[in-house]
């Protein structure tokens, strides 16, 4: 905790931001640092609250409340509540590998659950996390620390994502031999090109990888585990294989018209862009300037289109999503300490706000049919109204005579994702779960085919980069155990 009357002395204060209209000039982070003194006053904010719901990471209704890696949140906040900021730092990475990620891009369920969030705003949690995180670097005191021993034990980890990275730090620290396959040119799998710069600027994730790898870790990009080099050669060379691969099984619409040119999934776009930046002076090869940009999904990824749209210069911005709009206030059905379905405007509808003078995003849309001309090309699409499905609350239907046509150049689809690709289960030849992920039991990790582990979106689903990697941790910890016949990994 921090002050005993902290949460009725002060008011949560919100992060700085950058000004939403300049910020969308560059592909810099859009937040900035918190002052030492608001963030005591923000750590004062931590009560006593007995029980604390924002460590306890539990699934109440299909969504996570408090923080799945368990982080120590009270423990931490009274530290930086008592100036000792290495104590802080100490307490903050036992149960987080990589802080300066989550503290960047997770949407906080640790505040959701937050018991001052009972009545008041929560503490600012995330904000004081990141501060934590970014201050140890700036004073040095993080530094690699390889293992004293080595067991000898060599183990492969696919895919170099938040799962991937965790489960690699932590067997790393259990003194086995960590070689790490990326298929694409640059580690860090959806932290370097799922998430765009200016949420996670890209130095941010190869400055951990270069850690990670003073530390013993090996890595090696540009290989396709399972194709470029076989599974009986990595059954060979490794004691243990563990596939973080992700979700990467994008969901794509099925409607009149798909094949027009102009349509894009999401992923590749924000990763074309990032490629751009780092690879091109920021030219930016697939680009929205000039053009009318409609985005299919209400999520994270929809929003990230809608900033990257943004800093292209798009002509107009559209983000359609078929669910109802938030309301602004938790409903009965959403009681703490679940996590809180309210409206909130993300940092790129504030910058599309600034730029166009309207928040981009229109509800209960569904889009029907893609129109192109007779050269192929996009010309928009027709959607109409839905209306919540009263038989059953999780569809929506559509309204006869709603139907519209909205002019587009370019539409990116980011409805989410269904499960990993269908080459993981060919090529490593394991079972999969009705939804497409990896079968491998919660608790155990282990899939259908001896020494083969998964964790991550690969075996959970499409979920949070905190989920991934604690689900990394988890199944390193099993790993271990299955090695060495005991554990003492967290």
């Amino acid at each position: 905790m921090g002050k005993a009357t902290g949460f009725i002395d002060y008011e949560r204060i919100q992060t700085p931001n950058r000004d939403p209209k300049k910020r969308t000039r560059d592909w810099f982070e859009y937040s900035l640092p918190m002052p030492e003194k608001d963030l005591t006053l923000q750590a004062a904010r931590c009560m006593d609250c007995g029980v604390p719901f924002c460590s306890v990471g539990m699934e109440i209704k299909n969504g996570v409340s408090g923080c799945p890696l368990h982080n120590l949140i009270p423990e931490w906040n009274d530290a930086v509540y008592q100036g000792d900021w290495k104590l802080a730092l100490d307490l903050l990475l036992k149960t987080n590998n990589f802080p300066e990620f989550t503290g960047r891009v997770c949407p906080a369920p640790c505040e959701g659950g937050c018991t001052v969030a009972i009545h008041d705003p929560a503490v600012g949690i995330k904000s004081i996390e990141k501060a934590i995180i970014d201050r140890g670097f700036k004073e040095g005191w993080i530094k690699p620390e390889p293992p004293l021993a080595r067991t000898g034990k060599k183990v492969a980890v696919i895919g170099s994502g938040p799962a991937g990275l965790a489960c690699s730090d932590q067997l790393n620290k259990a003194g086995h031999s960590v070689t790490v396959y990326e298929k694409s040119d640059r580690l860090g799998g959806l932290l370097m090109y799922g998430i765009p710069t200016m949420k996670l600027e890209k130095e941010t994730v190869s400055r951990r990888v270069n850690l990670l790898a003073e530390e013993g870790v090996r890595f090696v990009t540009g290989v396709a585990a399972g194709i470029d080099i076989s599974v009986s050669e990595l059954k060979e060379q490794f004691d243990a294989i563990v596939l973080a691969t992700g979700a990467g099984n994008a969901r794509d619409v099925s409607i009149p018209g798909r094949d027009a040119k102009g349509i894009h999934m999401a992923v590749p776009y924000l990763t074309q862009a990032t490629i751009d930046n780092l690879d091109h002076g920021g030219k930016q090869s697939l680009s929205a300037e000039g053009k009318n940009v409609i985005v299919i999904g209400g999520g994270d990824t929809g929003a990230d289109c809608v900033a990257t749209a943004l800093r292209q210069g798009a002509k107009s911005i559209r983000q359609f999503g078929i669910q109802e709009k938030l309301p602004e206030l938790r409903k009965e059905q959403n009681p703490w300490p679940e996590y809180p379905r309210t409206f909130k405007m993300d940092y790129a509808h504030e910058e599309a706000e600034a730029v166009y003078g309207h928040d981009p995003r229109e509800y209960l849309v569904n889009t029907v049919r893609f129109e192109k001309n007779e050269a192929g090309e996009l010309k928009g699409l027709y959607a109409v109204d839905v209306e919540p499905d009263p038989e059953n609350a999780h569809r929506y239907q559509d309204i006869p005579g709603t139907e519209k046509f909205y002019a587009a150049d370019l539409v990116l689809i980011a409805i989410g994702f269904a499960g990993t690709t269908r080459d993981i289960f060919d090529n490593f030849g394991i079972q999969k779960t009705d939804r497409h992920t990896i079968d491998a039991a919660k608790g155990f990790y282990r899939t259908t085919e001896e020494r083969i582990f998964a964790c991550g979106d690969a075996r959970h689903g499409q979920s949070l980069v905190v989920t991934a990697m604690a689900e990394g941790r988890e199944a390193a910890r099993e790993v271990d155990f299955y090695l060495m016949n005991e554990t003492f990994l967290p």
